[in-house]
């Protein structure tokens, strides 16, 4: 059992480590919505190394619709702004809420975004399995 939680706790510290970084780049605001409250890293790919390009900063409310909660009616179209941030995490990230939330401009609003095609392509996946 030690093990494992050395393993989290090494993991943790980690993405801590990240934290000046990821503020700096964030201009210390929530990546997706520009909140100053409670901000904390996010890991986009929580399986993988961290890495600066797979953490976000993001408030409560933005980790949690990541995590899955279902948003308040009208609540993503801050998210469009996201969708074409130059970091992938950032962009990915607010695809998948908008896929998951099945807003209907959800398709329209990947398409105009900068992503490559090959993520598009899986975000449209996603959207067509509904």
């Amino acid at each position: 059992m030690a093990k494992g939680y050395d393993s989290h706790r090494e993991h943790q510290d980690l993405v801590t480590s990240f934290g000046k970084i990821l503020g700096k780049r964030a201009g210390f605001r929530c990546e997706w919505c520009e909140s100053k409250e409670s901000l904390r890293p996010w890991e986009y790919r929580p399986g993988e190394e961290p890495a600066l390009e797979l953490l976000l900063l993001l408030c409560e409310r933005c980790r949690a619709l990541a995590s899955g909660a279902a948003p308040e009616p009208g609540e993503l179209h801050y998210l469009r702004n996201a969708l074409w941030s130059d970091v992938e995490a950032i962009a990915a990230g607010a695809g998948r809420v908008l896929v998951r939330s099945r807003v209907p401009w959800a398709r329209e609003a990947i398409e105009e975004s900068i992503y490559d095609e090959a993520l598009k392509e899986e975000l449209f996946k996603e959207l067509r399995q509904g």
